[in-house]
């Protein structure tokens, strides 16, 4: 297990697009919360004490805790953090001078600031409790206080100027911007709502995020991320090269290798009824009602081809590409016989770089194609073999 991941589903408000894990503080929830989650963090510990290398608070809105409950968060934690890139999700109205060298004092050494926008009907229309003001003083009090800061932007919003958000991030001395469309998800007020989006809006907002982006210095190392040199996001890092990381609180996933997780009393039963090979496995927990009352998470049990699915899915997403050979020495299938004349067609076509069992997408913004035609090359045949050595 080299990461972890902390789910904080508190928030300020519940914005109209959002259908993650998050409720609104009531009663004694947090403090409930702040019990459970120690004792969760225990028991994972036992079996994955080695020091991690990141560290991810998401939510809802980590920082919205009070201070003497950032202490707890903090304090639940037994694992030597010390060494590790440890971030948190802000809003930029929970953010202060104190709220600031607190999180110092504690390890977090990296801050992603959810913006979303610099316009305030844009802020307006997404149910965000800041303005410009706000957005812009946070990530001056993030740079002075010295933490890596990224600022996360969403593009292609109806009235919005695309342009000038992105100039705006672009010149603000952070080194990471996280640059996404919206998704319209079923259930959210927004989807009730009927709020339509431009799809071609949002693909010409994508190509000038990487060309505005792109002249200031940032290179986009993902479809949705630009940093500046060495301000990469490890931890999603991990999760992009399927890595191994634990996960704790309500609602969230990790992923663990089942070689170390065998140990885990709930896990175990899951081994040895698996039918084939597993190569990870994958842990959800339940929603916040049902998980302070100790309902372990649902495991899942994830095979070498599906392992391999989502590695060329998530791989084809990074600029770098993803090297198949690799993914064939973890999971022990053949998959480069598959895929070579899938890949040679693309390839030709002019969609992929091909250099040895290494692919690259050309063009970030059309990968979906891309991923489906893999995909399919996989499923049109019997499950790959074994790969030779």
């Amino acid at each position: 297990m080299q990461g972890l991941y902390i789910h904080v589903p508190f928030c300020p408000t519940l914005c109209p697009y959002c259908d993650f894990h998050v409720v609104r503080r009531y009663g004694g929830v947090v403090g409930a919360y702040l019990e459970r989650l120690a004792e969760e963090a225990r028991t994972l510990y036992r079996h994955f004490p080695q020091p991690l290398t990141t560290v991810y608070f998401g939510g809802g809105t980590p920082s919205f805790l009070r201070n003497r409950e950032l202490e707890q968060l903090f304090g639940a934690l037994p694992w030597d953090i010390n060494r590790a890139e440890v971030t948190m999700e802000a809003n930029p109205g929970t953010l202060s001078t104190e709220r600031l060298q607190l999180l110092r004092d504690h390890g977090v050494n990296r801050l992603s600031i959810g913006v979303q926008s610099f316009q305030e009907g844009v802020l307006k229309t997404l149910g965000r409790a800041h303005g410009r003001k706000g957005a812009l003083r946070a990530v001056e009090l993030s740079l002075e206080a010295g933490f890596d800061t990224s600022v996360d932007l969403m593009l292609g919003l109806p009235a919005q100027n695309v342009e000038a958000d992105l100039q705006l991030a672009a010149h603000l001395d952070t080194g990471h911007v996280s640059a996404y469309t919206l998704q319209i998800e079923p259930g959210t007020p927004f989807a009730v709502n009927r709020v339509h989006l431009d799809e071609d809006a949002e693909a010409t907002a994508l190509k000038l995020a990487e060309e505005v982006l792109g002249q200031a210095g940032f290179a986009r190392y993902e479809v949705s991320n630009f940093a500046k040199p060495g301000q990469e996001s490890q931890h999603n890092r991990l999760y992009w090269q399927l890595g191994f990381w634990g996960a704790l609180g309500p609602g969230a996933t990790g992923q663990l290798e089942p070689t170390a997780a065998t140990s885990l009393a709930s896990l175990s039963p899951l081994l040895k009824s698996a039918e084939g090979e597993v190569y990870a496995l994958r842990t959800t927990n339940p929603p916040l009602p049902r998980w302070l009352q100790g309902e372990e998470a649902v495991v899942e049990a994830i095979s070498p081809l599906e392992h391999a699915r989502e590695a060329l899915m998530l791989g084809l997403r990074l600029r770098e590409g993803v090297d198949l050979g690799r993914i064939e020495q973890r999971t022990g299938l053949d998959l480069w016989n598959h895929l070579k004349s899938e890949i040679g067609h693309m390839a030709r076509e002019g969609d992929l770089r091909v250099e040895g069992k290494h692919i690259q997408a050309k063009n970030l913004n059309t990968i979906h194609p891309l991923i489906l035609r893999l995909w399919n090359a996989l499923d049109s045949t019997s499950q790959p073999g074994t790969a030779p050595h």
